[in-house]
């Protein structure tokens, strides 16, 4: 078995490769049972335990099925594989200086079930998590978009903002962190040629400015007004993945054009979804698609330039096996 590491995956994974991946992914025979998700009692913030296994069918035992694509890594030989992330998340972390998030990626044979690769989560999971947002926003942010907002200043924000300056002609990045020396931090570390950093005086002000606004926040109170968003913004909303986070308020989620990642995690776990179909601000139809629907033409992403789109995301183990899937690609050729 192989052990691959941060530095691994940096060195083979590209944004719009990755990006690519996964819309075959959710195009492709992958099966995904329910997510294991565990509360962890701790004496501040509660921990969690997330295990999320995926494989990949074989065309065998599916008589009627074609193949849609040699997504990366599945070969015309129907080569299967089998993962599983273990992830950890505790939100007091931070007091310690040290990651809110841990994981680890077991890739597997499908043929035979023998062990390929361990592979480091944490950077996995980043990649992925702002490849899946890009891919949706291909659907949902103008063509023209320009000036992103980036919200929270941790490890996921210069993926987010690498891959969405991938897809839409980003030329402006605006951050905006509680702890602002934090965002400063972020914008001497951001090196994107022809893309100006600065840093917001408000949130409000840079909100009303933005065409794209992408947060990666574990806030538990709304940060993203809906009176805020100016018409033709595209909401890009990644932090959140329990009932008791959010990242925007229920004038937001009402005005906005609503696709998820996966309507099955999205309607259980994000706090931006579940909060306000209990309070009937909107209802099941509200969301219009996900990214199954987007990726294979069912539902159409924007329908007009001022319309708002919204995208949230819980996070699916499509994308942690298809991400997996092409470093393995990557390794061996």
């Amino acid at each position: 078995m192989r052990v691959v590491s941060a530095d691994d995956i940096q060195k083979i994974l590209t944004y719009r490769a990755l990006i690519d991946a996964l819309a075959d992914a959710f195009k492709s025979d992958i099966v995904v049972p329910v997510r294991h998700h565990h509360t962890i009692p701790q004496p501040g913030a509660d921990a969690t335990l997330l295990l999320m296994p995926a494989w990949t069918l074989s065309l065998a035992a599916q008589p009627d099925a074609k193949p849609v694509s040699t997504f990366a890594g599945r070969a015309a030989d129907d080569q299967r594989y089998i993962g599983c992330k273990i992830v950890t998340v505790f939100p007091d972390n931070a007091k310690l200086q040290r990651p809110s998030v841990h994981g680890q990626y077991l890739l597997l044979s499908g043929e035979t079930g023998e062990p390929l690769a361990m592979i480091e989560g944490r950077t996995l999971t980043a990649w992925r998590t702002a490849c899946a947002s890009a891919l949706a926003a291909r659907y949902l942010a103008r063509e023209d978009a320009s000036h992103l907002v980036m919200v929270g200043a941790g490890a996921l924000a210069p993926h987010l903002i690498r891959a969405h300056a991938s897809v839409r002609p980003i030329k402006r990045v605006t951050l905006w962190n509680r702890t602002r020396a934090r965002a400063i931090s972020l914008g001497f570390g951001i090196a994107v040629a022809g893309i100006e950093v600065d840093i917001a005086e408000t949130l409000e002000e840079a909100v009303r400015e933005a065409d794209i606004v992408s947060c990666a926040t574990l806030s538990p109170e709304p940060l993203i007004k809906g009176a805020w968003l100016k018409k033709g913004t595209h909401l890009d909303l990644v932090g959140g993945f329990t009932p008791k986070m959010r990242e925007a308020d229920d004038q937001a989620v009402k005005r906005s054009r609503i696709f998820v990642d996966t309507r099955a995690g999205a309607a259980k776990e994000a706090g931006d979804i579940v909060v306000p179909m209990k309070k009937k601000i909107i209802d099941a139809k509200a969301i219009k698609g996900d990214l199954f629907d987007l990726t294979r033409g069912k539902v159409k992403g924007r329908t007009s330039a001022p319309q708002i789109t919204l995208f949230k995301s819980v996070g699916s183990a499509i994308e942690d096996l298809a991400a997996a899937m092409l470093v393995w690609k990557g390794l061996t050729g």
